[in-house]
C-alpha cells in the first residue's frame, strides 16, 4: 500500500460530490417541477458502453519483460480497442526510468486527453506525473504509486499486503488441525517494497494460527531461473514442512520444477499473481500447487475505463457520486480447484 494516502487530498472533491448527489435526490423527492433534461440525472452523469465524447488515451507502461507485466499491456490494449470513442496512444514501455519520462513528456506534448501510467519506478516518474496533472491532463496511475497524491487524479491497483494476508490464512485453515506445524516462504525481489508488504501481510495472518510456525524464508527475482535455484536451496535445507507460500507464479514455474526433481510431494503450494500455468496446474491437481492468490492485471483495463471516464467528465456506474473515485484498491483472491472455473478465463502467459 502506497506510504501517503490520496484520501486527504481529494476530501473535498469527494464529499462536494456526496453533497451534489444528496441534493439531486431532495429535489427529486420534494419538487413537482418538470425535471430540467440531464441537469440531475445520475443516468446521465455515469459512463457505459455506449459512443460519447471521443478520448485520446495515453498508456506508459514498463517494458513487458514478466508475464504479469505484458498481460498489463495486453489488458489495456483491448479495452481501449473495445471502445469506438477511445484512441489509445501506447508507448514501446521501458524500465529505464529516465527513457520512460520522456516517453510520457512525448504523449502531454500530443496533448493526449487523459494519461494512465504504471511506472517502473513510482517515485523517479512523480515529477512527469505532476507535470501532467497542471498541464490539465488526469493521471490514472497504475498499480506502482506515485511519491505524492498530487501527481495523479486516481490511483488502481493491486493488494500486496492483501496477497499475503490471503495466502497466510488459506494455509493456515488448510493445516488448523495439525500440530507444530511449520511453512516456508518462497519470497520475491527484497530490494522490492511489494515484497516487504507481502510477506508483512503472510506473518500477520500466520499470527491468528498458535500451531503454525514458518521455519524458513529465501528470496528469489521473480524468474523462472531464480524460483528453481532458490527452491532447491529451500529444500536442501528444510527437511520437512507442510506448505510453501510463493510470492509469484513465474518463478514458481522454476520452483515446481526443483520440487519435482528432489521428488517432494508432502507439503501444500500456494502461488502468486494468477498465471495461466498455475491456473492449469491447479486444474490438474498433479502437483504440490494447490492454490495461487491473484494480483489480476486486469487493474488495466479497469484504468483504461476510468480514463475514459475521466476524459468524459462521467462518474463509475453503481455508484451514487458523480466523480470516480481517487483511490481503488483490488481485493486479492484465492483461486485453488473449488473455484478454478470461474478464474481460468483471467489467467495470464
Amino acid at each position: 500500500m502506497p506510504e501517503t494516502s490520496p484520501f486527504a487530498s481529494r476530501r473535498g472533491l469527494l464529499f462536494g460530490a456526496a453533497a451534489l448527489s444528496t441534493g439531486a435526490l431532495i429535489t427529486g423527492c420534494t419538487s413537482n417541477e418538470p425535471k430540467d433534461e440531464g441537469s440531475d440525472d445520475k443516468s446521465q452523469q455515469v459512463a457505459d458502453d455506449k459512443p460519447g465524447k471521443q478520448v485520446t488515451i495515453g498508456f506508459a507502461g514498463p517494458q513487458a519483460d514478466h508475464g504479469w507485466l505484458n498481460a498489463i499491456n495486453d489488458n489495456a490494449k483491448e479495452r481501449a480497442k473495445k471502445y469506438s470513442d477511445v484512441t489509445l496512444e501506447s508507448t514501446e514501455g521501458s524500465n529505464d526510468t529516465a527513457a520512460q519520462i520522456g516517453q510520457v513528456e512525448t504523449l502531454i506534448n500530443k496533448k493526449v486527453d487523459v494519461l494512465v501510467i504504471l511506472p517502473a519506478d513510482g517515485k523517479a516518474l512523480t515529477q512527469v506525473g505532476l507535470k501532467a496533472m497542471k498541464a490539465g491532463i488526469p493521471v490514472v496511475n497504475l498499480d506502482r504509486v506515485f511519491a505524492s497524491p498530487q501527481a495523479y487524479r486516481c490511483w488502481i491497483g493491486g493488494d500486496n499486503y492483501g496477497m499475503g494476508l490471503s495466502a497466510g490464512h488459506y494455509i493456515g485453515e488448510k493445516l488448523k488441525g495439525k500440530k507444530n506445524a511449520k511453512v516456508v516462504e518462497l519470497a520475491g525481489l527484497d530490494n522490492l517494497e511489494l515484497t516487504k508488504q507481502r510477506s508483512k501481510g503472510f506473518d500477520d495472518a500466520l499470527k491468528n494460527y498458535s500451531n503454525i510456525e514458518k521455519v524458513a524464508r529465501q528470496a528469489a527475482e521473480f524468474t523462472v531461473e531464480s524460483g528453481q535455484q532458490k527452491m532447491s536451496q529451500l529444500l536442501q535445507a528444510q527437511k520437512n514442512f507442510d506448505a510453501l507460500w510463493n510470492h509469484d507464479d513465474d518463478q514458481g514455474v522454476g520452483a515446481l520444477r526443483a520440487i519435482k526433481q528432489a521428488g517432494r510431494d508432502d507439503f501444500l503450494m500456494v502461488g502468486g499473481a494468477g498465471a495461466l500455468s498455475a491456473m492449469q496446474a491447479i486444474e490438474s491437481d498433479d502437483s504440490v500447487l494447490k492454490a495461487t492468490v491473484l494480483y489480476p492485471p486486469s487493474m488495466a483495463a479497469s484504468a483504461i475505463d476510468l480514463a475514459r471516464a475521466l476524459g468524459q467528465s462521467k462518474g463509475v456506474s453503481g455508484m451514487a457520486e458523480f466523480e470516480i473515485p481517487a483511490f481503488i484498491t483490488l481485493y486479492s483472491a484465492v483461486v485453488d480447484k473449488e473455484n478454478i472455473s470461474k478464474y481460468m478465463s483471467t489467467g495470464f502467459k
